[in-house]
């Protein structure tokens, strides 16, 4: 297996996930894991409900709506939900870099400073006093205000507008995102970090906290920042973060634990998961081969096409993916085993199926094994 996969690393990676010790709401899974990367809502409700004791998808509605967690693109050009306090500080962080990998894009569209300032005057006036609207209102709007607004165009003027602080994501129904002002969503609050280091420290805290054992370049991933923001990260968290001990055969780079983690973990991975496409346990790393065979990558990712698929995990490893099939009325559930010795397990995977299927309203018919 590949260097790094000790039952130790995975254990504490288990824990530090929150599955050995679910939480009660939702904001403390966001809390918990520093984001959640979330261009599927979907998907992403269910990244937080495989982590709470009591899920439902209108417990995730509702900390959205209580403005306790907000959904924007924080990191990586990415949609993300995050808590609410860590958003303008990350922006400030992380959207310069980003724009100025989009100008090529932004040049192609014709968007340029007049259009981003047509957009903005535009949605500043109609969304004054608390509306919202969705990405249909708003390219309605745009285009009442003679703003060309196509698919893509509408696209990167909320983009643009929520890196530089203007949108966010506001209330959720069901699956449609309604956008609001920032300022007026969620005003700038006392407990927000006041300089870039600690935003950075509070960044790699969280981020260590909810994914560890961690190295530096999957921070840089993660978060889309450079490796010098990455060593102040470092510093700036102290004793918060610890060195795993466990050390990978090669010697390789340090990685990074939540200090007290490793005490606190199982000696030993263990457990059945039934993870969402695009959920952190697999997604969240540069290197994700102490969780999974690099040769299972592209059953992952089909074709790379940056189309993270739902996964099985088996103690701490990924073994498969998986998915709903049958018909509205008679759903039903496909495990697909990366290798036929992981079949064996099949009934462990009965547990999180059927919890998935209650989160989901879905009267699940029966559940089906596929070997390779």
């Amino acid at each position: 297996m590949p260097t790094g996969s000790s039952q130790l690393a995975r254990a504490v990676r288990l824990h530090s996930h929150g599955f050995r010790t679910p939480a009660d709401d939702a904001a403390s899974v966001v809390e918990r894991l520093g984001a959640v990367q979330a261009q599927d809502l979907g998907a992403a409700k269910w990244v937080i409900g495989s982590r709470m004791a009591r899920p439902t998808p209108g417990a995730i509605d509702a900390a959205l709506a209580d403005r306790r967690v907000v959904r924007s693109w924080p990191m990586r050009g990415t949609l993300h939900i995050l808590p609410t306090r860590m958003l303008r500080p990350t922006l400030r962080l992380t959207s310069p870099r980003v724009l100025a990998n989009a100008r090529r894009r932004h040049e192609a569209l014709e968007l340029g400073e007049a259009e981003y300032r047509s957009a903005r005057d535009a949605v500043e006036h109609e969304l004054a006093g608390g509306a919202t609207a969705t990405r249909d209102e708003l390219s309605t709007l745009w285009s009442t205000a003679g703003i060309e607004a196509n698919g893509p165009r509408t696209y990167h003027l909320i983009w643009w507008l929520a890196l530089d602080g203007v949108l966010c994501g506001g209330p959720v129904d069901g699956r449609v995102q309604h956008f609001a002002l920032l300022d007026e969503w969620a005003p700038p609050g006392a407990d927000e970090p006041d300089s870039p280091e600690q935003t950075l420290a509070e960044l790699f805290s969280a981020y260590v906290r909810g994914h560890g054992p961690v190295t530096l370049a999957d921070f840089a991933w993660w978060s889309g920042l450079t490796m010098r923001d990455t060593r102040i990260a470092l510093d700036g968290a102290g004793d918060r973060v610890e060195r795993f001990a466990d050390r990978p055969s090669d010697d390789g780079p340090d990685r990074y634990v939540e200090s007290g983690a490793t005490d606190a973990a199982a000696s030993r991975p263990s457990g059945a998961l039934a993870l969402a496409g695009f959920d952190e346990y697999y997604l969240g790393y540069a290197d994700r081969s102490p969780v999974c065979d690099p040769r299972f990558g592209d059953l992952v990712i089909p074709g790379g096409n940056g189309v993270f698929q739902p996964t099985l995990v088996l103690d701490g490893r990924v073994v498969g993916t998986w998915k709903r099939t049958g018909t509205a009325a008679k759903p039903r559930v496909e495990l697909r085993w990366f290798e036929s010795g992981s079949a064996d397990a099949a009934a462990r995977f009965e547990r999180p199926v059927r919890a998935w299927a209650r989160f989901q309203g879905v009267d699940l018919q029966g559940i089906d094994s596929t070997a390779p």
